[in-house]
């Protein structure tokens, strides 16, 4: 139900012109509030706001001495059907007029905002991004979103982006920086950064950065055991949860590489130039370097898939998340084997047809499910 929706209602439930159809979507819907054990209210200042504003309108029904008699016991049936509800019926509808239902939907784009709350990012949508004191600090605008800058804040606030499987998007920070979401990735990050400390964020997945450039407040990417240290440049960065090594690739600028239990020392870090990939192995605690074809690391930016001497099994794992399929693979004699292809923006089916053509690799597809035979 719509807020416009919910005031019409209301209002004619007051005024006693409410058809019992009408009464019976009023009711459903109070029912529906009162099963949902969601918090609604940033405070008790909020609650007592939102119930006065409630107040009011039921106040204005019973102004005209002709109804007012009439209008007594519908303000008290309002009162005792309502007040315990209205507020969670405001925040409801807030929700509902953003595009956040109750249950979220499947493979969904979601914003977590500072206070938990969970927005729907529709990829045709327009949203604004409020913060804790209801100021607009962002905008989305189809697959992209924009934060705004702000010097005023003076403590740290996050959000948290998540892009599904099959998805990619587009995320402008605060200080202008501006982080491209590969499918099956989140970030996280401050709605506005915080004159005097570090850009600090943290990733999920794999994102592509172009970092704002500002010497006095080092971007820090946060991700799976490894901090990638800039000023302001552009990199890959890849770290997903089931890869046992992070890659960090640099395109431009330069970008120094620490684990979490290191820290941060000029004398020990590694350091990559332009064209360079450096890789974190978490098990065994170490970073390696080597010179690389950045286009191939980046390509997805552009919808495009580029393998180059990649397993089976990481192929199929990149398969899955670029198209939100599930591939089960039955060739086990597959599993380790490394092979090159370039793929372009199209179906699965051309490429699931091109392996088959250029490697011999039989396939059978059911639904949204592939086999490999």
């Amino acid at each position: 139900m719509q807020e416009k929706e919910f005031r019409k209602l209301l209002d004619k439930y007051l005024n006693g012109s409410i058809s019992e159809q009408e009464l019976e979507v009023l009711e459903k819907f109070k029912a529906e509030l009162s099963s949902n054990q969601q918090p609604y209210f940033k405070n008790e200042a909020h609650k007592n706001t939102v119930k006065e504003s409630i107040w009011t309108a039921i106040n204005a029904q019973t102004r005209n001495p002709k109804r007012r008699k009439a209008s007594l016991w519908k303000v008290s049936s309002a009162a005792a059907l309502f007040i315990g509800l209205l507020t969670s019926a405001y925040f409801y509808l807030q929700n509902s007029t953003s595009n956040t239902p109750a249950v979220l939907p499947e493979n969904a784009i979601t914003l977590q905002l500072e206070n938990g709350d969970l927005q729907i990012i529709n990829e045709n949508g327009q949203v604004e991004v409020l913060d804790a004191q209801g100021q607009i600090v962002g905008k989305q605008d189809g697959k992209s979103l924009k934060y705004t800058g702000n010097d005023s804040k003076k403590e740290l606030a996050y959000n948290t982006l998540a892009v599904p499987n099959g998805k990619t998007f587009e995320l402008q920070l605060s200080d202008g920086t501006v982080a491209h979401l590969n499918a099956g990735s989140s970030i996280k990050y401050p709605v506005q950064f915080v004159k005097g400390l570090h850009r600090q964020i943290f990733v999920t997945g794999e994102a592509y950065l172009d970092v704002a450039k500002d010497a006095e407040h080092p971007f820090i990417v946060s991700t799976n055991g490894l901090n990638v240290r800039v000023l302001g440049t552009q990199f890959n960065v890849s770290a997903y949860p089931e890869d046992e090594t992070t890659e960090v690739v640099l395109v431009e600028g330069a970008v120094s590489l620490y684990t979490e239990a290191e820290g941060y020392n000029t004398d020990k870090n590694v350091y990559l130039k332009p064209g360079f990939k450096g890789s974190f192995d978490r098990t065994k605690n170490n970073i390696d370097t080597a010179e690389v074809i950045t286009s191939l690391y980046t390509s997805w930016i552009n919808g495009k898939l580029v393998f180059r001497n990649m397993t089976f099994t990481n192929i199929l794992k990149k398969l899955e998340r670029h198209y939100n399929v599930t591939i089960i693979n039955n060739n086990t004699d597959l599993t380790h084997e490394e092979f090159n292809a370039n793929f372009g923006n199209e179906p699965i089916e051309n490429v699931l047809e091109e392996l088959k053509v250029n490697y011999g690799i039989e396939y059978e597809i059911l639904d949204n499910r592939i086999l490999i035979e």
